[in-house]
């Protein structure tokens, strides 16, 4: 009997503003809990500049290896907006103006208002799919399995709950926190690495935070099968029932 269907994809942030810091990122965590709960496994995620040539060697690097590329940024207005255009040299084709974009665009601006720098927007690789942006009418587009969307937080979710509808999906992950109380990793960190390899089909891993003075520990569970993530859960809270509350520092 074959498993749980797995479905991957990678997120390419594009633009000099987040390496620089100057923007911060809000698109990644979006994106990979967005997609994580329709079935779809964020596998990797990078930043690069816009340079063409790192654009190019990412996205092609990326696509090779996973069922999907969704990208952020790079496809507003301006000279360093260079997404489409790298893009086009990723898959050997050329880019143009795309007449269908700039009927959309016409419904926002007048003809005299459509300048040179705002047609830029209307440019994608020849047999692109457009991805609809009911915000600003100006849309992403597709071709084959890379997504290039908006870096405008607000913009690019909107695109992306069109864009996933052309997408395959595979079994949603099961997520179980279990609370680790204060007792510390340090003490339970070889049982749940045992723990981990006799639950092979589960992902287990063990997350410390701060919190009102107080050191906390949570244990998380991910599975795609109830049964394994049941079990791995139970197996879980019976480590952490057997052991005292030995608050020491590690």
């Amino acid at each position: 009997m074959s498993g749980p269907t797995t479905v991957t994809a990678a997120i390419l942030v594009i633009g000099d503003e987040i390496l620089s810091g100057r923007t911060k990122d809000k698109n990644i965590g979006y994106i990979t809990e967005y997609l994580t709960r329709v079935g779809i496994d964020v596998r990797e995620a990078r930043i690069v500049p816009d340079v063409e040539e790192e654009i190019v060697a990412a996205l092609n690097a990326l696509r090779a290896r996973h069922d999907y590329v969704l990208t952020t940024g790079g496809i507003g207005p301006t000279h360093d907006d260079i997404t489409a255009d790298s893009v086009g040299r990723a898959f050997g084709v050329p880019v143009g103006e795309d007449p269908r974009i700039i009927a959309l665009m016409l419904e926002r601006y007048s003809p005299t208002d459509l300048t040179p720098a705002r047609r830029r927007m209307a440019r994608v690789p020849q047999g692109a799919d457009l991805i609809e942006n009911p915000i600003s009418r100006v849309p992403g587009f597709r071709i084959d399995n890379v997504y290039v969307m908006a870096g405008v937080p607000s913009i690019m979710q909107t695109m992306l709950d069109f864009a996933v509808k052309t997408m395959k999906t595979g079994v949603a992950m099961l997520m179980e926190t279990i609370e680790a109380g204060g007792v510390p990793e340090g003490r339970y960190g070889d049982a749940l690495a045992t723990i981990a390899a006799e639950h092979p089909e589960t992902s287990i891993g063990s997350y410390p935070s701060f919190k009102d003075g107080r050191f906390a520990n949570q244990i998380v569970v991910r599975g795609k099968d109830d049964a394994a993530v049941a079990a791995a859960k139970t197996a879980v809270e019976a480590m952490l029932a057997s052991m005292t509350a030995d608050l020491k520092p590690l």
